[in-house]
């Protein structure tokens, strides 16, 4: 009980960091949810284009001209070659279209003419091309059963009025999971950090001369004395690790109660239980205080941006992320990222999550098999 006191005394000292950490995660997971708020959705959008006809319009060059006018906004300008060029340059108009004088020839005949445009080149100009290209594929289609000029045209023209519904199937609510995997993904710097230099800080407190004597000429054997301490050091982990978990059923909610959420805890229980060997294993490596801030920032930080935790691991360059799979955080953000395209949970879809986990318990096995062999050495 002696050594839980002054494992809490000394706790009482850290806290300060730990709400630091925490209410960096509650800022950033916070605008990250307003952010996500607007919903981006796709609406069609139709492109200002200019048609140059050179041939009369009738038969398949009205049908053509008809088409274009339903899917686009034609402008008209009137004048010189430029007068189209400053429209184009203005963007008044983001394609222009010449219709040949052998258009309908051409189309009847099997053949593909040759349609001069002008573009500037932006979206816009590409739905326009796509267009053309479309009604002068399902033209090139018919030309060989058409027996007619007219029946062509009504071949195209019924099947350019075809349409097809589309219904989203699918009942992900990936913009709840996109939050959920943000929020998991900044806390491995939030666990990593505040475990290790808590733990860190503690154990180091422990091992000055003046408590080490205490301990020797106390009661309390050696393997109780170790045996509290590092239960203790397990209490702590799993308190932040509970606090961390109520506070994203308190940021992000109702996700929080599905099975997205439930792998999602308990994704980060296992990086936390590796986080405590990581603390533990610097613990035995390192004994000096003002050392403890500069381990930080280089495991915290430096995991963090390697492995994606601030920016997304898509992003990254392949030779950060090949460097990325030598650590544990790599892993962890995988399985958050692999989280939010799951919508069936059965086995196949949950197999790459379990070998993630899987790889972040064998992590955890070697630091704590590498902090064995220390300890032992530093007790010779």
């Amino acid at each position: 009980m002696t050594v839980f006191k002054a494992f809490l005394k000394v706790l009482n000292k850290c806290k300060i960091p730990i709400i630091i950490y925490t209410v960096i995660l509650v800022f950033f997971s916070a605008f990250n949810m307003q952010t996500s708020e607007k919903n981006v959705s796709f609406t069609a959008s139709k492109p200002n284009i200019l048609i140059v006809n050179k041939e009369k319009e009738e038969g398949i060059t009205k049908s053509f001209i008809s088409y274009l006018n339903k899917n686009s906004n034609v402008i008209n300008i009137v004048g010189s070659e430029e007068k189209i060029d400053d429209a184009l340059f203005y963007r008044d108009v983001s394609y222009v279209i010449y219709v040949p004088e052998d258009f309908s020839e051409e189309i009847i005949a099997g053949k593909s003419p040759e349609i001069k445009v002008k573009t500037v080149g932006d979206y816009g100009a590409s739905l326009a091309n796509m267009m053309v290209e479309r009604y002068l594929k399902i033209a090139n289609v018919y030309s060989d059963v058409a027996g007619s000029e007219e029946e062509l045209v009504s071949l195209i023209d019924d099947t350019l009025a075809t349409k097809v519904d589309v219904k989203i199937t699918s009942k992900l609510d990936s913009n709840s999971i996109e939050k959920a995997a943000f929020y998991h993904n900044f806390l491995n710097y939030c666990i990593l950090a505040g475990t290790i230099y808590v733990i860190c800080l503690i154990l180091s407190s422990f091992k000055e001369e003046n408590i080490k004597k205490r301990t020797m000429v106390s009661s309390m054997s050696n393997k109780e004395y170790n045996t509290t301490l590092l239960l203790s050091n397990g209490l702590f982990a799993f308190a932040l690790w509970i606090f961390y978990v109520v506070l994203s059923f308190i940021l992000l909610g109702k996700i929080m109660n599905t099975m997205h959420g439930l792998f999602f805890i308990i994704n980060s229980f296992i990086f936390t239980f590796c986080a405590l060997t990581i603390a533990f294993l610097i613990a035995n490596l390192v004994s000096n205080k003002n050392a403890v801030n500069g381990i930080v920032n280089v495991i915290a930080l430096g995991s963090s941006f390697l492995c994606g935790s601030f920016v997304p691991a898509s992003m990254l360059p392949n030779f950060v992320l090949k460097i990325a799979h030598a650590l544990p955080s790599y892993w962890y953000i995988k399985t958050n990222d692999l989280l939010k395209n799951v919508e069936v949970f059965n086995m196949d879809s949950i197999k790459p999550i379990l070998t993630n986990m899987f790889i972040i318990i064998c992590f955890s096995i070697v630091f704590i098999i590498i902090t064995t062999v220390v300890s032992s050495k530093k007790r010779k």
